[in-house]
């Protein structure tokens, strides 16, 4: 773990193990607890050889009998394409702008459930090999609690049952946001200008008590990105859903401290860190992780910014 100090404008090298110990009494300790769900379906399309592959990014009816999904291969699959995905009858019912399908599945009543039973965990792509049946729960925070999130709320996964109770030993709270990660919290910057940025909206719920908790603490320990745009979202008046994009200048309103992982450049989640802790700071702090053999993405190394 790198540990970020933005007054003084310098770092250190610590271990995870030493986290609880950069908390205090009056602390809150901000918790992501959305679930990862199976949601890449692999399956064929009527009247043609090769497989098709669809990633579910959320539910658009009540009944989750529509989805909002990306697929491939994007240029084949039109309006109006059959497709079945093991005992699912689907069809492409419609397309966004931004390319992404709207896939509609023969509702029996029974949809969610059998997605969750056949489909396969999301991991990402850098990892290079298929998901494994370890995955279903390797993939998750021992805290997750409620199914949505078509990726981990990575920073999350670093923490054990014994690490939160020394948290709680050392006097923070925890309160829990449930962002469930889609597009818009790992697609790429691709505009020039950051004013014309406009990121997917996610769904996210704080419970009356969870807040109630965030807004009694000194300090907000936020623990991921996602924990930081509910956070700051709902400080900001947003209920159920937001497109909260966070650059330098953004002005935190709640957030106190950050846990992340390293990021991918030019990524959503690389500019709210930047925006948090300074963006030549920030750079400065990842060229000295790159050097020290730190490990980024999903599975690496973690960075808490003070």
């Amino acid at each position: 773990m790198l540990v970020v100090d933005r007054k003084a404008g310098r770092w250190h090298d610590r271990s995870f193990r030493d986290f609880p110990s950069s908390l205090h009494p009056g602390d809150c300790l901000v918790l992501n607890n959305s679930k990862v769900f199976p949601a890449r379906l692999r399956g064929t399309r009527e009247g043609a050889p090769g497989e098709v592959e669809a990633l579910l990014l959320r539910p658009e009816s009540e009944d989750d009998s529509l989805w909002l999904a990306l697929v491939k291969p994007g240029k084949k699959l039109k309006r109006g394409t059959r497709l079945r995905f093991g005992p699912l009858e689907a069809e492409i019912e419609g397309r966004t702008e931004s390319g992404e399908r709207l896939i509609r599945f023969a509702d029996d009543g029974h949809v969610r459930e059998t997605i969750e039973r056949i489909g396969h965990v999301p991991l990402p792509p850098y990892l290079k090999r298929a998901d494994t049946p370890a995955d279903r729960e390797r993939y998750q925070t021992v805290f997750a609690r409620y199914s949505g999130s078509a990726a981990a709320p990575t920073a999350g996964l670093h923490f054990t049952p014994e690490i939160l109770a020394r948290c709680r030993e050392a006097g923070a709270s925890i309160a829990y946001v449930t962002l469930h990660v889609g597009l818009g919290t790992f697609q790429p910057i691709r505009a020039e200008r950051v004013e014309e940025v406009q990121l997917h909206s996610e769904r996210f719920s704080i419970g009356g008590s969870d807040l109630g908790t965030m807004r009694g603490a000194e300090r907000r320990v936020c623990v991921g990105t996602t924990s930081a745009r509910a956070v700051e979202s709902a400080w900001l008046g947003r209920e159920h859903e937001t497109d909260l994009f966070i650059s330098p200048g953004f002005r935190f309103q709640a957030t106190g401290a950050l846990l992340t992982n390293f990021h991918l450049p030019k990524s959503s989640l690389l500019m709210l860190v930047c925006a948090f802790g300074g963006t030549e700071l920030i750079l400065a702090a990842y060229r000295h992780a790159a050097a020290s053999g730190y490990r980024f993405f999903s599975y690496g190394d973690c960075m808490l910014v003070i």
